[in-house]
């Protein structure tokens, strides 16, 4: 074996001096490359963990180390009391299921809805078809604030061509309910669909023809070759779009303020009020609008905790669908 490494080693040199130098400088690069690689990755890493490692250290702290200078990260003691005062503000359990539940409902009727009408674009032709899907890019790119006085004046006084007012009397009120979130992802104007469809669009285009070809050979319908050829081959990039629904539905405030009420118990709207929460709370109030003033250092950390808590279910999401995800993004960007 010494022998051997000592070979080895001869032999590099002595390659080295036959190449004039080229093996060493080819060899140094390769090195120096992967070490400014390695530091890129571990920069933007500790980029994106250290927020949630200081996050995480600070909830464990008592508020008296808050105003501790001395206690710098690690605290003097630690206490979960923060994390039991933050699911009681937040009414915990009854909020994450309500939000699971509508992150659930929206992310399917918006994968179900933006697939039927990315296939559409990618592989028929209809009148003002350009036009369309100039109108699905608007979407992407105009704000939903812009519209969101009259999103909620149209579902507050709902109606279908006056069908509705002519036989109840009235219209309905749909404010305080999850139906506007069902319409909307039902007619691909939910949070995000112009994406997508563009993404959807982008995959099905690349798609070659000639499997549906090969299936309407066969003697498959349009419905049939779209559900046994194309949709298990866009698995992947379906499974990617679902992921991208139900994290936004899952951290979305501005439309759960727009159509569900304060006591729809959703993880938005309890994060959003937790500090007027706990001032009541403080003050040893119920109902009313007398509070107490809390400390700024004192709202950031039980804010903080809450929004660890809203984190944890993504993460554990992610950890069991990054293959597909992956996968998923690697096969976009070969195709595109």
């Amino acid at each position: 074996m010494k022998t051997e490494r000592v070979y080895t080693k001869r032999s590099f040199w002595e390659l080295n001096r036959r190449s004039g130098g080229y093996l060493l400088r080819k060899t140094l690069k390769a090195k120096i490359v992967s070490i400014v690689r390695w530091l890129l990755v571990f920069g933007l890493c500790f980029m994106i963990i250290q927020p949630l490692i200081i996050r995480f250290v600070n909830s464990l702290k008592p508020e008296i180390d808050l105003y501790d200078s001395t206690v710098k990260l690690v605290p003097r003691t630690v206490t979960l009391e923060n994390y039991s005062i933050v699911l009681g503000l937040t009414d915990m359990p009854n909020s994450m299921l309500n939000t699971l539940w509508i992150s659930l409902l929206t992310s399917i009727c918006q994968v179900v809805a933006t697939t039927l009408v990315a296939y559409g674009f990618a592989r028929y032709d209809f009148p003002l078809k350009k036009f369309w899907f100039a109108c699905v890019i608007a979407t992407i790119v105009i704000p939903p604030q812009a519209i969101s006085s009259s999103l909620y004046n149209y579902f507050a006084r709902f109606d279908i061509l006056g069908i509705i007012k002519l036989i109840k009397g009235n219209t309905l009120n749909l404010i305080g309910s999850p139906t506007p979130y069902v319409l909307m992802c039902l007619t691909c104007m939910g949070l995000k669909d112009g994406l997508y469809i563009y993404m959807l669009r982008q995959y099905f285009r690349n798609v070659p023809k000639s499997l549906e070809e090969a299936a309407f050979m066969d003697g498959c319908g349009t419905m049939k070759t779209f559900l046994r050829i194309m949709l298990p081959d866009a698995m992947p990039i379906i499974i990617s779009c679902f992921l991208f629904a139900f994290v936004w539905q899952w951290t979305d405030v501005f439309y759960a303020r727009n159509f569900l009420t304060s006591s729809y118990s959703i993880l938005a709207n309890q994060l959003s009020s937790i500090e007027t929460k706990f001032a009541r709370t403080l003050a040893g109030v119920v109902q009313g609008n007398a509070s107490t003033t809390v400390a700024p250092a004192r709202s950031q950390q039980l804010i903080s905790i809450g929004v660890l808590v809203c984190a944890c279910p993504l993460i554990v999401l992610y950890l069991f669908a990054q293959r597909f995800f992956v996968e998923s993004i690697s096969m976009t960007g070969t195709k595109m």
